[in-house]
Parts: structure tokens; sequence; C-alpha cells
């Protein structure tokens, strides 16, 4: 290890953000929760019992067994098996990797939009700023998932199921990303609207320093706390925004398992007494969910000292 990167990683334990983290255990467990889940994710390949993509390994003569412990189970199986005879822990392993690249890449998308013409509104003004924020208004005055609903139902009308299941994920975190940049971007732009004014703005100014300079190396690293709390944030909404399209039929099909199609899935056969189809799926997502809003919550009290109360 370096001397530099060991600087950095003592500047980092003396943090304020490194002192209000070990003395939080909500935001350790959290954050424990969620790297766990992740890992879990990433390495569904190495983890999983069986590959829900491979036909070979599904028989559909173990449709619905239930999990572990209960009378008809199979040890082979331990949290059961959903419908089609997949492994449910296997999907859900697969279906929650899936979820999580939704969800980052559809916050990667938003910010990036955000970002962008936030900065554009604020820095510029005028008639950019009143074109760019009224376009934010009108997205704005509909809700997030009546655009997704709208626009996901022309795209899988144009290109038909086939088609619209190999190029689902993509369309989701398209989809997902374009409705939300509105709530990054009027953050970004009152941000650049209070350091446009301040001094090291008009040294630049003085310097020379172009217009994009001034905005992307001066500005933007002074605007990057609200957008980190809110980035935290918008992943859980664009996981349960994927999970809410793929329940209405609009989001990955039924073979290619996310959390949201396989709570789909399973939805149909509770009454016949298979609960577990939906219901572990079901609290999976709440504890994803769950965990990123909590380290949202304790992300927003750190980067607003005034709200803090650790």
């Amino acid at each position: 290890m370096t001397t530099a990167t060991v600087s950095r990683w003592d500047r980092f334990r003396e943090s304020f953000v490194w002192y209000s983290f070990k003395r939080d255990r909500v935001a350790i467990a959290s954050f424990v929760v969620l790297m766990l889940m992740v890992l879990a994710a990433v390495f569904a390949p190495l983890l999983a019992p069986a590959n829900p993509y491979d036909l070979a390994q599904i028989n559909i003569m173990n449709s619905e067994l239930p999990p572990a412990g209960l009378a008809g189970s199979d040890p082979a199986f331990p949290l059961g098996t959903d419908a089609q005879g997949r492994d449910l822990l296997s999907t859900i392993l697969y279906g929650t990797r899936v979820s999580l690249m939704i969800g980052f890449g559809a916050v990667i998308l938003q910010a990036a939009l955000g970002i962008l013409f936030g900065l554009l509104a604020g820095y510029l003004g005028g008639r950019v700023d009143a074109i760019l924020m009224r376009i934010a208004d009108v997205q704005l005055s509909f809700s997030t998932l009546m655009v997704a609903i709208i626009v996901g139902a022309v795209f899988k009308a144009s290109f038909g199921n086939l088609m619209f299941g190999e190029i689902a994920i993509y369309m989701l975190i398209f989809i997902i990303g374009v409705s939300e940049w509105p709530q990054i971007a009027r953050t970004v732009r009152a941000s650049v609207l209070a350091e446009k004014k301040k001094e090291y703005v008009d040294a630049a100014k003085v310097m020379g320093f172009g217009t994009p300079r001034i905005m992307f190396r001066h500005i933007l690293p002074n605007t990057l706390s609200p957008i980190f709390v809110i980035a935290t944030v918008q992943i859980a909404n664009a996981i349960i925004s994927e999970a809410a399209l793929s329940f209405l039929g609009l989001g990955m099909p039924e073979t290619q398992p996310s959390l949201g199609s396989l709570i789909k899935s399973g939805f149909d056969y509770i009454q016949s007494g298979s609960w577990w189809i939906t219901l572990i799926p079901g609290l999976v997502l709440v504890v994803l969910v769950l965990v990123i809003n909590l380290l949202g919550d304790w992300l927003r009290d750190v980067m607003n000292p005034r709200l803090y109360k650790g």
C-alpha cells in the first residue's frame, strides 16, 4: 500500500462521514445487508444451485415444491420451486442481480441527464433555463409510473413480445432513467444558482476558463452532496418501478427472472397454496428497498449537518 493510499485512508477515517457511520448501528446493519445482497447477486452463477436460464436443468415435474421443512419439500430446493419447476433460490439470486442492474443503470442515466440539464439551466439561465425547466415541469406533472407504463406499452407493441423480451433490461433502464431525471435536474439547478455567484467562479472567468470547464471542473464538484443523497434513494425507487412494471406485464419476462417478474409469476398460485413463489421474492424485494432507503436517510443527515442528530 502506497503512502498516498494510506494518507487517503487516514483522512477518510478522520472524516465526519466515517465518524457518523461507525456510530450509527442502523446504517452499519443496512450497509452489511446491502453488501451481502449485492455480492450474492454478482456471484449468482457461483452460488446458485441451478441456472434458471438453462432449460436442460428445469424439470416441470418439480413445479410448486414447498420450501424445506414443509410437507412435500425436496432437500435439493431449500426455498422450493416455482410453477415452471425452477429452483426458487437460484431465480432469486439471478433476479436480484437483474433488479440491481436496472436500479443502478437507471440512476446512472437519470443522473447524467439531470446533471447536464441542471448545469445548463442554472449556469446559462435565460431561455435555456426556461425551456429545460418547462420540460421538467411537464414531465413532473405526470407520475413516473404513468410515463413508464405508456412508454413501455409503446415499446412492447412496436417490438413484439419476443423482441421486447431480449431487450427488456435495456428498455427498462431507459424508461425509468428518462422518467426520473427532472428531480436531479432541479436539485442541481438550485445548487448551481447559489454556486455561480461565489468568488471562485468569478476568478475562473477572469482567468479565461471556458464555460464547460467552469461548469464541470469547478461548479459541479460543489453540487455533488445532494446528488449522492438523491441517487441513493432513486436506486430504491427504480427497483420498485421495475417490480411494478414487471407485475403489470410491461417489465422483465418470466423467462428472465427479476424480483418483480418472480412476484408476478407466483401471484396466480397464491390461492392454490403455493404462497412461497410470491412471498419469498416479495420479502427479498422489501429488504433490499428498505436497506437502501435507510442508507439514503443516513446519508441525507450526514450531508446536511443541520439535520444530523447523531
